[in-house]
């Protein structure tokens, strides 16, 4: 009997420990996503470029990217371009280069950029925000370097959200299109995270949650974008969220929506899924967006 008992014990804390195994590598894994290579241009798109670079706004890391000028007699104000979680500034899920020519067409100067461990930029840690909204702020700076005047941004799931919580910091920032964004990182990441890590959500969602700021230094508390949208107030934010999103639920917008329906605008497409909407329907997804930035022109 005690045999058996201690035997039962010892096989125990080896599933314990292998389950431990598993959810530091997996939470590592997606902190540590491989960089994609840029494999498109904006010359491809009959579009003027400059190559550009500049600091994340703490400084640590340098992020590399494309300035975009418009051919108009008087340019617009400029717009940023904040991609998603594990792409590069190309977003060619939408394609990112297909809405900044509009934007450009429009009067737009547009800035694609790389957040760190993306595309071209220095960096080894992705932190699904946290750190991002740094570089969006570092990018920010660079424009009033360099094209004073109002800003505009426009972000995608991870991008969208890390450009609110900028936007709560910085007031150069006239308004927000946040497409398919989370509201709460670790909120979302309880629910959700089985998506991305393809472990059962028990035991692994919790331990990955535990581990994660022990070998990353990463507080995924710290990336509370429902709760920047007060600061953001009373500039308005366009929220743009597939009804069929599947990774990032539509409630995520609608509840941030619902803070400041006066100032913030919610527009749901039926089809697309997670940072679809511009695929599903580019017609009127490029009318909102542009409909949105010109009225933030005063």
């Amino acid at each position: 009997m005690i045999m058996t008992i201690a035997i039962a014990a010892a096989v125990l804390i080896v599933i314990v420990i292998i389950c431990i195994g598993i959810a530091g590598y997996v939470g590592w894994n997606l902190t540590h996503p491989e960089k994609k290579p840029l494999t498109d241009s904006p010359a491809n798109y009959g579009l003027s470029y400059e190559e550009i670079q500049f600091p994340s706004k703490t400084g640590e890391v340098q992020l590399k990217g494309w300035f975009l000028p418009t051919t108009q007699a008087e340019p617009k104000m400029t717009i940023l371009f904040a991609h998603g979680y594990s792409v590069n500034r190309l977003q060619d899920n939408v394609p990112a280069l297909l809405l900044a020519r509009s934007l450009n067409e429009a009067g737009y100067p547009v800035v694609l950029f790389d957040f760190r461990n993306s595309g071209e930029s220095e960096g080894s840690v992705t932190s699904v925000g946290q750190l991002e909204k740094d570089d969006l702020l570092g990018a920010v700076d660079w424009v009033k370097s360099n094209h004073p005047g109002r800003i505009g941004v426009v972000g995608f799931s991870m991008g969208a959200s890390a450009a609110i919580m900028a936007a709560a910091e910085e007031e150069a920032i006239a308004g927000v299109v946040a497409d398919s964004p989370f509201n709460h990182l670790t909120e979302y990441l309880k629910e959700n995270l089985s998506i991305w890590s393809d472990l059962p959500h028990f035991p692994f969602t919790k331990l990955i949650l535990l581990l994660l700021p022990r070998i990353t230094g990463l507080d995924p508390d710290q990336v509370d974008v429902v709760s920047a949208t007060d600061r953001v107030y009373p500039r308005p934010i366009l929220f743009i969220h597939s009804t069929d999103d599947d990774k990032t639920p539509c409630i995520h917008s609608e509840k941030m929506w619902e803070k400041h329906p006066d100032r913030f605008e919610l527009w749901k497409p039926a089809g697309g899924g997670h940072v679809g909407s511009y695929p599903y329907d580019p017609k009127e997804y490029t009318r909102r967006v542009i409909s949105f930035l010109d009225a933030l022109q005063g």
